[in-house]
Formats: C-alpha cells, structure tokens, sequence
C-alpha cells in the first residue's frame, strides 16, 4: 500500500551441498525469512572459477529444479559455498544495487563484492565487512532441540547415559578407515563397561556404505539404535542432539560439530591421528574455547555454555542494515 515497504523476500542459494544448504536456510530463518532455495549447477569454466570469472555467467548459471533465475531480484540473497559466490556476487549488479548480499563461508575473492561475508575464524579472512565465527552456522537453538525431544520422545526409553555418536566419513584432514571405526567401537565398548547405558548412532550421506555397515554389525552388540538411511525409518539426527546426555562426533566435518557444540550436552571427539590444515585449527579453537574435549585427553575443565552463533549474527547483520539504512536517509 501507499507509503508501506514492501515485505522483504531472500534467496538461500548453494550448489546443493547439504551443509552449505543448511547454514544458508538458518541464517534466513534467524532473520525472520521464509526464502526461496535455490541450488546452482554451474558449466564449466565457471564452475572451476568461480566466483572470479563474471564474463559470460549470466548464460552458465541454472537452477538445478529447472525454475528461472530472473527479476523479480530479492531483497536479500544469502550464498554459502563457492560456486554460490558467483550467483549471489552478481545479484547485487543485476539487481541495480536493490539486493543486499550475504555470502557465507570464504568466497576466496574480495569481500568487497559482497554486502557481508561470514566465515569462521580458521578460514583467516579479514575485511571491514567480514564477520567472523567459530563454527558453521546452523539452526540447533532451544526452539529446534524441544521439537526434536517431542518427535522423538520415545528416545526417552532409551536407557541413560544416553550417548550419541554421529559419524561422518574420510577427508584430507583425518581417516575414518577401518583402524579408526576399531578405535571407536573400542572406546564405546570401555564405556559401556564403566557407566552402561545406550549408544543413539547415525552415520551420514558421506559415510561410505561399507563403514556403515561394518559399525551397523558392531553397534549392534550395544543397546541402543542405529541409523543409516530411510531403510531405518525416520532420520533421528534432531532426537539425537536432543536427548542425548553426551556426545561422540567423528572429527572430519566443521558443520556436524558446530550442531553438536550448538546442542548442550558435553561433546567429545575421537581423533586418533593428527589434525591437519584448518580443521587442526578449528579443533583447537573449540577445545581453547571450552566447547570440545578430545578422546583421552586430561583436561576435564566445566564444559563452555552451547555454541550458538546464528542468532548473534543474524542480531548483528539487522543492525548493520538499520544503521545502513538510516545513513542513506
């Protein structure tokens, strides 16, 4: 209506990873925004340069469920990863300067192309306009967690301590072989002779079907439950973080851990080898910061409060854009 401002709309943009997709739906939903999803399949060259080859892009970007990327622009389009970057970088020009950007995670180019850049502390990107977290964002808050006890209020049965254990898959920074699955269930075996109780286990996309299975066959030796896949019924990830007393997360993946710390009870890794490249740093902000313990370790200092990052930066970027705003005026 006359002299009213139109309701914001956003684009959660991502190539369709499941963790850039996730940190780019919790930031929107912080800010209060339903957003459009939108995953980018790129052609090549652009897909190995992006987001620094511009020339051209407008023909190489599509959606991946087929639907048109065109006016009307967003008030607001969120980016996390880097072939996101491209799109989202180009909005702010396709749109005349009406879409304010957001890129998530580094975009390895200069955060001048973006309104903001979030990135954790171990990626090292500095800019007036770059703020920094330690983990990934995500949407584990109360809210999240009281709904995953009620959907899965039959974990309750489960006898205490209930510990999860969510399991990821190999990368260049830590093996999750053979050898170390043989650590892990050792590990969980020692506790459950010490204090009993249940193991609440999932694996996830990235966990190779044969790992899966061989820590299926092993767990199955420990009361509990065990998830893999739909055969198993529901994804129970949300119960888990929900219900468990403690938690064991393999260390391969900054997005699993950061829901882990996100969810309030103790969290530990088991990583029998050393950390490499930034996930070492990574590791060692959460364990300096009081969010994570390691597996033998002697440090047995009180756990730190959850980590929960969202908010404050969705709180922090709504005030960056007021103070904006009111300077244009």
């Amino acid at each position: 209506r006359p002299g009213m401002t139109a309701l914001p709309t956003c684009w959660a943009i991502s190539d369709g990873a499941a963790g850039n997709e996730r940190q780019a739906m919790a930031l929107a939903r912080a800010l209060g925004l339903v957003p459009r999803v939108l995953q980018v399949s790129l052609r090549q060259p652009w897909a190995a340069l992006s987001p620094r080859l511009t020339v051209g892009a407008a023909s190489a970007i599509s959606a991946s469920d087929g639907s048109t990327i065109a006016a009307p622009w967003p008030t607001l389009a969120i980016g996390c990863g880097r072939r996101a970057a491209l799109l989202t970088r180009l909005l702010r020009d396709w749109s005349g300067g009406q879409t304010q950007t957001i890129q998530i995670l580094d975009p390895r180019i200069s955060s001048a192309h973006f309104d903001f850049v979030i990135t954790p502390q171990h990626d090292a990107k500095s800019g007036d306009n770059v703020i920094r977290t330690i983990g990934a964002l995500n949407p584990v808050d109360e809210g999240w967690l009281t709904a995953g006890r009620a959907r899965f209020e039959h974990f309750a049965s489960h006898v205490g301590p209930r510990i999860g254990v969510l399991i990821g898959a190999s990368n260049r920074a830590q093996r999750i072989d053979d050898d170390y699955c043989d650590g892990l269930l050792a590990h969980c075996r020692a506790l459950h002779a010490s204090e009993g109780g249940s193991f609440l286990v999932t694996v996830s996309r990235r966990t190779p079907p044969a790992t899966a299975a061989r820590l299926r066959h092993a767990f199955a030796r420990l009361p509990g439950l065990f998830w893999a896949g739909s055969e198993d019924g529901d994804n129970p990830y949300a119960g888990i973080l929900a219900w468990s007393d403690r938690l064991i997360v393999t260390p391969d993946s900054v997005n699993m851990i950061s829901e882990a710390c996100a969810s309030g009870p103790p969290v530990w890794t088991y990583a029998p080898r050393p950390i490499v490249g930034k996930l070492a740093r990574f590791h060692a902000e959460l364990v300096g910061a009081g969010h994570l313990r390691v597996v033998g370790s002697s440090d047995f200092r009180p756990m730190a409060a959850p980590l929960r990052e969202t908010a404050a930066v969705a709180e922090l970027i709504q005030e960056l854009r007021r103070r904006e705003q009111i300077g244009n005026r």
